[in-house]
């Protein structure tokens, strides 16, 4: 357990405010983290107040970000992600100080790992709530189309059918290895939000589009944690 001196640095070194809500973003390096808080924050990547993205990890400490439409409200923090400060994973939690977060989201991408659970568990320690996210549900739908033998030069007509067996095979996998990954792991079944950064934009943009999965959702169940909290009364 942290100490009150720990807390009180941590929290200090995070601009912790007690008149706003902190979301922390945490997960494996290379999950998207950085672009998904872009797309929170109703910004684009190429945004100059954007988080920086890339193909290696990015985000080396701890980064702040205002939400854009709420920016008395809402303050979204990108994490490093485990595997680039040299931490052990159990130690992740702590040596982040996630701890002080009044919500945190975990990211996965490809597989969720040993730090996902570690993450969830220390969450359900400290009584924090807790959202898992997959992202990139745009590039794993055309993973899939392609492994269907689907030719975007020769398969034009039959586009709208390969996208609808992917998409309902990806969203029906991602969510039965989330469940048997939790049951393993002695935690409570939850459900995963499956987003893409360009779609999870334009919801935050009040923009629906064909390619939503849980954005909308994930959005809706973010901001009605906040506003529980009965900051915002």
């Amino acid at each position: 357990m942290p100490t009150l001196e720990e807390i009180r640095l941590a929290r200090a070194n995070l601009q912790y405010d007690d008149a706003m809500f902190h979301f922390a973003i945490a997960g494996i390096a290379g999950s998207g983290k950085s672009s998904l808080i872009n797309a929170l924050c109703g910004m684009n990547n190429s945004d100059p107040n954007a988080a920086p993205t890339g193909v290696n990890e990015t985000t080396m400490r701890i980064s702040r970000y205002v939400d854009t439409a709420h920016p008395e409200q809402f303050a979204w923090y990108d994490v490093p992600g485990s595997g680039t400060s040299g931490t052990p994973d159990w130690q992740y939690f702590n040596s982040q100080g996630l701890y002080v977060f009044d919500c945190i989201v975990v990211l996965f991408n490809n597989h969720f790992t040993t730090t996902d659970l570690a993450i969830l568990t220390n969450c359900h320690h400290f009584q924090i709530p807790v959202f898992i996210v997959r992202s990139k549900s745009d590039q794993h739908i055309l993973n899939l189309m392609m492994d269907m033998s689907y030719d975007p030069d020769k398969d034009t007509d039959s586009r709208e059918q390969f996208y609808n067996v992917a998409r309902e095979r990806f969203i029906s996998e991602t969510r039965q290895t989330v469940k048997t990954n939790l049951a393993e792991a002695n935690l409570p079944d939850q459900r995963v939000y499956i987003v893409s950064k360009k779609t999870l934009f334009g919801a935050v943009k009040n923009k629906r589009s064909k390619g939503m999965i849980d954005e909308v959702e994930l959005l809706t169940d973010l901001y009605s944690e906040a506003y529980r909290s009965g900051r915002f009364i």
